[in-house]
């Protein structure tokens, strides 16, 4: 083997390496993973039509309709319960401002996420969406990341609630309550969300490290 084919081989193995490094490094998590994949703020912006439904649960709404905040979330994710108490602030601060989405994306290894969220859709059917949402994720620690079934538990939170139970648990076991939340996941999975939370600010997913990445990323949207 001559001098110069050495090197020619060398610097192929190089470039290879580092097109397999690109690769891995960019690659997005597994669909079922409860990691977020962000795109970057130049990302094309989602389908306003796909991102929020006319049936999607608004948890704050803008006078003005300028700025929406939309959270695909799994009420199981750990990663979503620690993201909560900041979107609660943030909701505070952007009263009447910024409209906050909230939409199901139950990962299939966690159990209890699916139950979780038709509970959820459950007790809106009476008017207390907001107060479930709330009671999962305070009480997620007693609950989450198990491999039992917790449909006792979530009944007893309706109870805790002051919820007709009899509806409760017909909206519950309702087919169409199963459809509505898998709806909100393959409307997640075709705009590309892998993980929880994953958050669209005017249809676009920005990079979100912290409080002030969010909120910065608000900013610019209500400064346009």
């Amino acid at each position: 083997m001559t001098k110069n084919l050495k090197i020619s081989l060398a610097l192929v193995a190089v470039v290879l390496a580092v097109v397999a490094a690109l690769l891995a490094a960019n690659r997005t998590p597994d669909a079922t993973s409860d990691a977020p994949a962000d795109a970057g703020a130049d990302a094309e912006a989602a389908p306003a039509d796909v991102l929020v439904r006319k049936d999607s649960h608004r948890l704050s709404t803008a006078k003005d309709g300028k700025v929406t905040v939309v959270e695909f979330l799994d009420l199981e994710c750990e990663s979503c319960r620690a993201a909560f108490p900041h979107v609660e602030r943030l909701r505070e601060e952007y009263e009447g401002r910024v409209t906050f989405v909230m939409r199901y994306f139950p990962i299939p290894s966690h159990k209890n996420a699916e139950p979780a969220a038709r509970a959820v859709e459950a007790a809106a059917a009476q008017g207390k969406l907001e107060a479930m949402y709330r009671k999962m994720y305070e009480t997620q620690e007693s609950w989450g990341d198990q491999q039992v079934s917790h449909e006792k538990t979530f009944r007893g939170f309706a109870k805790e609630l002051g919820l007709d139970m009899k509806k409760f648990e017909t909206d519950w076991k309702d087919p169409a309550t199963a459809e509505r939340v898998e709806k909100d996941r393959q409307d997640g999975l075709a705009l590309g969300v892998q993980g929880t939370p994953t958050f669209f600010v005017n249809g676009k997913r920005p990079q979100i490290q912290s409080l002030d990445d969010f909120r910065a990323a608000i900013e610019a949207e209500l400064a346009k």
